[in-house]
């Protein structure tokens, strides 16, 4: 069982969120809290395996309070869950050290999918927020080939980006490390380098690091 923290100030949001996991086979929400106090304080007796944490959060906003549980509780993986335009936060909150983000204007089915993708250590955004981010009109930067990788693409390249060997990105998306050379070689052809080092400046390019 995937084990779910929801923080959000809302109750009826949070009790949303509850109803679409418990309709799952696979989620225990063992508590929910609406405020960072009581988040923290739920962190000292429970473990989850996932927090779905909102943006806007009182008291320490979400991305102040993921810091935080990245350094107390490094175990615990994050989804920001949020009203915030996406093209604005997401990138910002993965940086911080989210597993995703996800919009609450998104499709209801993409808690479930997210939830689950996040508890097995993998990134979560959705492929439209990865084409949105990758496409630069105003501007001829290198952004502009981003629309063309898929969301696992962008996974590998954000993990190559962050320092990681073709093993650990293997590891943390439970892939091979043949699978993961082939998304290096395809990441390489689609935005037109031939190098890691010109790779890297890409994944630059989307802020990805």
């Amino acid at each position: 069982m995937i084990k779910v923290l929801i923080a959000d100030n809302h109750p009826i949001v949070r009790m949303g969120i509850k109803h679409v996991l418990d309709a799952a086979s696979d989620f225990e929400v063992i508590d929910d809290v609406s405020s960072t106090t009581e988040l923290f304080e739920k962190l000292e007796v429970v473990t989850p395996d996932v927090v779905i944490l909102e943006m806007d959060i009182p008291e320490i906003n979400g991305i102040a309070a993921l810091r935080k549980m990245k350094q107390d509780f490094p175990d615990v993986k994050v989804l920001i869950y949020s009203g915030q335009s996406e093209d604005v936060y997401a990138l910002s909150t993965i940086r911080a050290g989210a597993y995703g983000y996800l919009s609450k204007v998104a499709d209801i089915d993409y808690i479930i999918t997210a939830t689950r993708k996040v508890s097995e250590g993998n990134m979560f955004i959705t492929n439209e927020l990865a084409q949105r981010l990758a496409f630069d009109e105003g501007t001829q930067k290198p952004r502009r080939f981003f629309r063309k990788l898929s969301s696992r693409e962008v996974e590998v390249l954000k993990l190559l980006a962050s320092g990681k060997r073709n093993k650990d990105v293997a590891l943390g998306l439970n892939l091979n490390e043949k699978t993961v050379s082939t998304y290096k070689a395809r990441l390489m052809k689609k935005l037109n380098v031939d190098n890691l080092v010109d790779l890297l400046q890409q994944a630059k390019a989307l802020e990805l690091y």
